[in-house]
């Protein structure tokens, strides 16, 4: 009996020292990949959560903002009793640019010119009861401090004329003509006691959105404020 107990002593297995160490290693590598994935999971979500606000705020903040009124002008004789053109002052603001080149400009007579090959980024659509064009013909013309350039910073602003009737040089005159539509409003007017609203649309931020109605008498130069 001394002899099989004895035998069995001798025979007593277990666990190494250095099988236990590598069980442990292999748990923590285990729990170091599976943690990586859980952080870099919520990372990246947590980034493109960010990426979804900041998409959003952009969005919905307008880059362009109205700085005083809306003023009209009326057309001469050939256009009488009607609105020829209307002038917007805007500036932007934060570390926003807006590139202002314009798809018309006024040649050396003052007639409008589309410039061609030079394609705007910033549309402005007009509407009332009768018409809507959604890319008006619209000149800029900086005032103020500037660098030349047609981009408008945060120290500047511009008066953006939007024309509603077609401006032409006929020797020795400048003559108002309806223009085709669009991008001008053709043989429908601007008239007394119209709601009309212009849109500027830009490459990004919300739309800058200007509202007003027309007196009951048009003078030369209306300040709608």
């Amino acid at each position: 009996m001394k002899k099989y107990l004895r035998c069995l002593y001798n025979n007593e297995k277990g666990i190494t020292g250095l099988e236990t160490a590598i069980i442990l290693i292999a748990f923590v590598v285990v729990a170091a990949v599976f943690a990586y994935t859980v952080l870099s999971a919520g990372l990246f979500a947590t980034q493109k959560s960010q990426e979804a606000i900041y998409a959003g705020l952009q969005e919905a903040q307008s880059t362009l903002t109205l700085r005083g009124g809306v003023i009209l002008y009326k057309g001469s004789s050939d256009i009488s009793n009607s609105v020829g053109k209307v002038e917007i002052t805007v500036n932007t603001y934060g570390n926003d640019k807006v590139d202002l080149t314009p798809p018309y400009t006024l040649d050396e007579d003052g007639a409008l010119t589309a410039a061609d090959g030079n394609p705007n980024r910033l549309q402005i659509a007009f509407s009332d009861n009768a018409v809507a064009i959604p890319d008006c013909a619209w000149t800029v013309k900086f005032i103020g401090r500037n660098n030349g350039d047609n981009i408008l910073d945060t120290d500047e602003k511009a008066v953006i004329t939007v024309w509603l009737h077609d401006l032409t040089y006929v020797n020795p005159n400048l003559v108002w003509s309806n223009g085709a539509n669009p991008p001008f409003m053709g043989s429908d007017y601007l008239s007394v006691n119209q709601q009309f609203t212009i849109e500027v649309k830009g490459a990004t931020g919300a739309v800058l959105g200007v509202e007003r109605t027309t007196p009951a008498v048009l003078d030369n130069v209306i300040d709608l404020h």
